[in-house]
Protein backbone atom coordinates (compact mmCIF):
# COMPACT_ATOMS: atom_id res chain seq x y z
CA UNK A 1 0.00 0.00 0.00
CA UNK A 2 1.60 3.26 -1.06
CA UNK A 3 1.25 6.44 1.88
CA UNK A 4 0.72 9.90 0.52
CA UNK A 5 2.40 11.97 3.28
CA UNK A 6 -0.01 14.53 3.22
CA UNK A 7 2.40 17.14 5.62
CA UNK A 8 4.78 16.96 3.56
CA UNK A 9 3.07 17.75 0.08
CA UNK A 10 0.69 20.53 1.27
CA UNK A 11 2.70 23.17 1.68
CA UNK A 12 4.27 22.62 -1.80
CA UNK A 13 0.52 22.96 -3.14
CA UNK A 14 -0.63 25.73 -1.61
CA UNK A 15 2.67 27.25 -3.11
CA UNK A 16 1.98 26.46 -5.82
CA UNK A 17 -1.80 27.65 -5.58
CA UNK A 18 -0.63 31.26 -4.48
CA UNK A 19 1.99 31.29 -7.18
CA UNK A 20 -0.57 30.54 -10.12
CA UNK A 21 -3.48 33.08 -8.57
CA UNK A 22 -0.74 35.64 -8.04
CA UNK A 23 0.45 35.44 -11.51
CA UNK A 24 -2.71 35.10 -13.49
CA UNK A 25 -3.83 38.33 -10.91
CA UNK A 26 -1.20 40.09 -12.19
CA UNK A 27 -1.77 39.63 -16.15
CA UNK A 28 -5.60 40.03 -15.93
CA UNK A 29 -5.29 43.45 -14.04
CA UNK A 30 -4.60 45.16 -17.34
CA UNK A 31 -7.69 43.77 -19.10
CA UNK A 32 -10.20 45.57 -16.22
CA UNK A 33 -13.72 43.89 -15.44
CA UNK A 34 -16.59 46.15 -15.07
CA UNK A 35 -17.33 43.73 -12.04
CA UNK A 36 -15.31 46.08 -10.53
CA UNK A 37 -17.56 48.73 -10.86
CA UNK A 38 -20.40 47.52 -8.51
CA UNK A 39 -21.50 49.96 -5.48
CA UNK A 40 -20.73 46.34 -3.82
CA UNK A 41 -18.01 44.83 -4.97
CA UNK A 42 -17.25 41.59 -3.03
CA UNK A 43 -20.47 40.01 -3.22
CA UNK A 44 -21.61 41.20 -6.39
CA UNK A 45 -18.33 39.08 -7.64
CA UNK A 46 -19.30 35.77 -5.69
CA UNK A 47 -20.99 32.90 -8.03
CA UNK A 48 -22.26 30.45 -6.44
CA UNK A 49 -23.33 26.81 -7.46
CA UNK A 50 -21.25 23.37 -7.50
CA UNK A 51 -22.11 19.76 -8.82
CA UNK A 52 -24.87 16.97 -8.43
CA UNK A 53 -23.63 12.99 -9.57
CA UNK A 54 -25.72 9.96 -9.50
CA UNK A 55 -24.97 6.88 -11.04
CA UNK A 56 -26.29 3.32 -10.37
CA UNK A 57 -26.45 -0.16 -12.45
CA UNK A 58 -27.23 -3.65 -11.02
CA UNK A 59 -26.20 -3.89 -7.33
CA UNK A 60 -24.20 -0.34 -7.95
CA UNK A 61 -25.26 2.93 -6.62
CA UNK A 62 -22.91 6.19 -6.47
CA UNK A 63 -24.23 9.34 -5.42
CA UNK A 64 -22.68 12.88 -4.96
CA UNK A 65 -23.54 16.58 -3.59
CA UNK A 66 -20.82 19.30 -4.05
CA UNK A 67 -21.97 23.28 -3.32
CA UNK A 68 -19.38 25.89 -3.61
CA UNK A 69 -18.96 29.35 -4.04
CA UNK A 70 -16.32 31.51 -6.52
CA UNK A 71 -15.38 34.70 -5.94
CA UNK A 72 -14.92 36.46 -9.04
CA UNK A 73 -11.36 38.66 -9.46
CA UNK A 74 -11.93 39.85 -13.31
CA UNK A 75 -12.82 37.87 -15.84
CA UNK A 76 -9.95 35.70 -16.46
CA UNK A 77 -9.49 34.44 -12.40
CA UNK A 78 -11.72 33.65 -9.98
CA UNK A 79 -11.20 31.29 -6.46
CA UNK A 80 -13.62 29.45 -4.03
CA UNK A 81 -13.95 26.69 -1.87
CA UNK A 82 -16.48 23.56 -2.30
CA UNK A 83 -18.15 21.30 0.57
CA UNK A 84 -18.42 17.51 -0.74
CA UNK A 85 -20.01 14.96 0.01
CA UNK A 86 -20.71 11.02 -1.53
CA UNK A 87 -21.90 8.29 -1.18
CA UNK A 88 -21.31 4.66 -2.59
CA UNK A 89 -22.45 0.92 -2.60
CA UNK A 90 -21.93 -1.84 -4.79
CA UNK A 91 -22.84 -5.51 -2.65
CA UNK A 92 -21.16 -6.22 0.36
CA UNK A 93 -19.09 -2.39 0.09
CA UNK A 94 -20.24 1.29 1.24
CA UNK A 95 -18.30 4.33 1.45
CA UNK A 96 -18.74 7.71 2.34
CA UNK A 97 -16.52 10.72 1.73
CA UNK A 98 -17.05 13.94 3.41
CA UNK A 99 -14.76 17.00 2.86
CA UNK A 100 -13.83 20.64 1.21
CA UNK A 101 -11.52 21.72 -1.30
CA UNK A 102 -10.34 25.20 -2.42
CA UNK A 103 -10.39 25.82 -6.34
CA UNK A 104 -8.69 28.36 -8.70
CA UNK A 105 -10.10 29.00 -11.85
CA UNK A 106 -8.33 30.53 -15.17
CA UNK A 107 -10.70 31.58 -18.28
CA UNK A 108 -7.68 32.62 -20.74
CA UNK A 109 -10.29 33.02 -23.24
CA UNK A 110 -14.00 32.82 -22.89
CA UNK A 111 -14.60 29.42 -23.80
CA UNK A 112 -11.71 27.71 -22.04
CA UNK A 113 -11.75 27.28 -18.52
CA UNK A 114 -8.41 26.14 -16.61
CA UNK A 115 -8.97 24.43 -13.17
CA UNK A 116 -6.62 23.62 -9.99
CA UNK A 117 -8.38 22.11 -7.25
CA UNK A 118 -7.09 20.99 -3.45
CA UNK A 119 -9.33 18.26 -1.71
CA UNK A 120 -9.26 16.32 0.99
CA UNK A 121 -11.62 14.04 1.90
CA UNK A 122 -12.39 11.99 4.96
CA UNK A 123 -13.39 8.34 3.65
CA UNK A 124 -15.40 5.71 5.86
CA UNK A 125 -15.53 2.46 3.77
CA UNK A 126 -16.97 -0.99 5.25
CA UNK A 127 -16.64 -4.17 4.07
CA UNK A 128 -19.62 -7.11 4.85
CA UNK A 129 -17.86 -10.26 5.81
CA UNK A 130 -19.03 -13.51 7.02
CA UNK A 131 -17.18 -12.69 10.35
CA UNK A 132 -18.10 -9.58 11.05
CA UNK A 133 -17.66 -6.50 9.36
CA UNK A 134 -14.43 -4.36 8.70
CA UNK A 135 -14.37 -0.75 9.19
CA UNK A 136 -11.52 1.94 7.70
CA UNK A 137 -11.80 5.22 8.19
CA UNK A 138 -8.77 7.60 6.96
CA UNK A 139 -7.94 11.28 5.25
CA UNK A 140 -6.85 11.34 1.37
CA UNK A 141 -5.89 14.47 -0.50
CA UNK A 142 -6.63 14.88 -4.30
CA UNK A 143 -5.19 17.86 -6.75
CA UNK A 144 -7.36 18.08 -9.38
CA UNK A 145 -5.28 20.05 -12.76
CA UNK A 146 -8.59 20.42 -15.43
CA UNK A 147 -9.52 21.89 -18.77
CA UNK A 148 -12.85 22.61 -19.57
CA UNK A 149 -15.63 24.38 -22.25
CA UNK A 150 -17.39 27.22 -20.76
CA UNK A 151 -20.87 28.35 -22.25
CA UNK A 152 -22.00 30.89 -19.74
CA UNK A 153 -22.54 29.43 -16.43
CA UNK A 154 -21.88 25.56 -17.59
CA UNK A 155 -18.59 24.44 -17.41
CA UNK A 156 -18.33 20.75 -19.09
CA UNK A 157 -14.80 19.25 -19.13
CA UNK A 158 -12.24 16.68 -17.59
CA UNK A 159 -9.59 16.74 -14.71
CA UNK A 160 -6.78 14.69 -13.50
CA UNK A 161 -5.81 13.95 -9.92
CA UNK A 162 -2.12 13.93 -9.94
CA UNK A 163 -2.16 12.67 -6.10
CA UNK A 164 -4.45 9.43 -7.12
CA UNK A 165 -3.74 6.51 -5.23
CA UNK A 166 -5.40 3.44 -6.30
CA UNK A 167 -5.91 1.90 -2.60
CA UNK A 168 -7.20 5.03 -1.11
CA UNK A 169 -9.02 7.66 -3.36
CA UNK A 170 -12.58 7.81 -3.16
CA UNK A 171 -12.83 7.97 -6.73
CA UNK A 172 -11.50 4.76 -8.53
CA UNK A 173 -9.90 6.78 -11.64
CA UNK A 174 -7.44 9.42 -11.74
CA UNK A 175 -8.96 10.98 -15.15
CA UNK A 176 -12.80 12.15 -14.09
CA UNK A 177 -15.19 14.15 -16.33
CA UNK A 178 -17.62 16.66 -14.73
CA UNK A 179 -19.80 19.33 -15.43
CA UNK A 180 -20.13 22.47 -13.24
CA UNK A 181 -22.76 25.29 -13.04
CA UNK A 182 -22.21 28.83 -11.42
CA UNK A 183 -24.52 31.91 -11.18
Amino acid sequence: MKKVNVLGTLPQIVCCFLVMVFSFSAQAQQIGSPLEQSPHPFWSNVRFGGSVGLAFGNGYFNGALSPSAVYDFNRVLSAGVTLSGAYAKQNTFSATSLGGSIISLIRPIKEIQLSMEYEQLNINRRFEMEGGNLRDQYWVPALFLGIGYNTGPVVTGVRYNVLHDSNRSFYNQAFMPFVSVYF
